[in-house]
């Protein structure tokens, strides 16, 4: 390739360093696919003749299938993917092949490929989401009214519903699935012909090949176009967070699963035992997924730091950009497949949850609410009133419902009767019927919301 300027070739260590193929022949399908789009429009805008592109053409596709097949050898010599394929081109047609890099660079060639597999990569991951969503619902949907406790700081703090904590998650990644549609619509351009930096002489129709790509429309910079990986940053950054709420959820489900907790059972598919302990049943399928999550972030600060300090145009520190995005898009698939599984298929100890949602003194709220509502008491005051009657069912070793009308008048005498229709968990939950609270007929109002917002999607 460098034969007109260098009289030698590289010496071995440089070999090592500067090939790329090892990985970036995950791009075949789209440098075959681009090469294909660049080659018809070359013909039509006359750059090239008919029969030399419908000879690259037909050699596109014998070396695609020869891939597909596994009979194509991939060299280290030939440095990336797109020499790779250049070169065999030229042992099948002949010098026609030549002509196939008129108007183009591998600056814009490696930009249009990356952005062409991350594309497809986001598409399946927005699938992806979106069934971890649906499963998410449908587990929603059978728990409405399963009673737990809600915690802050992982201490119990108000009662709430299993439909309603698991719809957080629905929240948390409906906003992964908004970042990923927005990540698709901004890199949905096109940097072919933008060749090495600087545009080119011939003329091309850059139009044609972005549609024929299906791009909204070619990019508008010819520098900013080959040295642009935004499209690769914004994928990994709405990875990260998207595996951050993962690495949460996996979080409960290892805690849940625990003997001291016991809220859910696990299946056995996705669990394994110990070598040692026969009785062990370990979450690993929740463990692996809070763990690549660092494994994630750790693709988005590597890339990062490759980009911060590059001067324009490209440099071949860019060659460091796929492997992270490989990995990290590899990492959040299985993460996703994974947790829609075992949500799936958890059992819920409903019985468990209930008296641990009871416990805590978990409706002391409600207490210090009733006191506001029914006495007129400043909410301050509601608060401090109601510590004391904390501190006498804990000194009695009792639960709030259970302390007596006698028992709470001595901490305020206008306490009536009615402030038990408050103190059950039932009652606390059934009373939070604010927009979004976990009132079930509320939860059963976010679900069906969600259901609708995805059919319209």
């Amino acid at each position: 390739m460098w034969g007109g300027r260098f009289a030698s070739g590289p010496a071995a260590i440089m070999e090592e360093i500067n090939a790329s193929i090892g990985f970036d022949k995950k791009l075949y399908k789209e440098d075959i696919k681009g090469s294909s789009a660049h080659a018809a429009m070359l013909a039509a805008q006359g750059i090239i003749s008919a029969a030399d592109y419908d000879e690259i053409e037909k050699g596109l596709k014998t070396i695609l299938a020869e891939i597909e097949s596994g009979k194509f050898v991939f060299s280290r010599k030939l440095e990336d993917i797109h020499m790779n394929i250049e070169a065999r081109l030229a042992e099948l047609i002949g010098s026609a092949a030549g002509r196939l890099h008129t108007a183009r660079s591998r600056n814009d060639q490696v930009a249009l490929d990356f952005r062409l597999w991350v594309r497809e990569e986001t598409d399946k991951t927005i699938q992806s989401i979106r069934h971890l969503i649906e499963t998410l619902l449908g587990r929603a949907d059978q728990e409405v009214e399963t009673l737990m406790p809600g915690f802050t700081h992982l201490q119990v703090a108000q009662p709430i519903t299993l439909g309603h904590h698991l719809m957080a998650y629905v929240e948390m990644f409906g906003r992964d699935l908004s970042r990923m549609h927005d990540a698709r619509e901004r890199m949905n351009e096109s940097p072919l012909g933008a060749a090495a930096l600087a545009g080119t002489s011939f003329p091309t129709d850059r139009f044609m090949t972005a549609k024929a790509l299906g791009f909204r429309e070619p990019t508008r910079n010819s520098i900013d176009s080959v040295s642009d990986r935004d499209f690769a940053l914004e994928f990994l950054s709405a990875t990260a967070i998207c595996a951050t709420h993962l690495s949460r959820l996996a979080e409960e489900i290892v805690i849940w699963s625990t003997a001291q907790f016991n809220f859910i059972h696990l299946p056995d598919s996705f669990s394994t035992g110990s070598s040692i302990m026969p009785q062990k049943k370990n979450p690993d399928a929740a463990e692996l997924v809070r763990a690549k999550t660092g494994r994630i972030n750790g693709s988005l600060i590597a890339l990062l730091t490759i980009m911060k300090g590059l001067p324009l145009a490209y440099s071949k520190d860019m060659q460091e950009d796929k492997e992270q995005v490989f990995d990290a898009a590899q990492s959040l698939e299985l993460s996703l497949a994974a947790m829609a599984g075992m949500i799936g298929d958890l059992e819920i100890n409903r019985d468990v949850m209930k008296k641990a949602a009871g416990s805590g003194y978990s409706t002391a709220t409600d207490l210090a609410d009733w006191l506001v509502r029914k006495l007129g008491l400043p909410f301050r005051e509601a608060h401090h009133i109601t510590g004391h009657a904390v501190a006498l069912a804990e000194k009695k070793k009792c639960n709030l419902s259970d302390l007596t009308l006698e028992d709470l008048k001595t901490v305020y005498p206008d306490i009536t009767e009615d402030v038990f229709d408050v103190l059950s968990v039932e009652k606390s939950v059934q009373s939070r019927k604010s927009y979004g609270g976990t009132a079930p007929q509320e939860v059963r109002r976010q679900i069906d919301y969600w259901k609708k917002r995805l059919a319209k999607a």
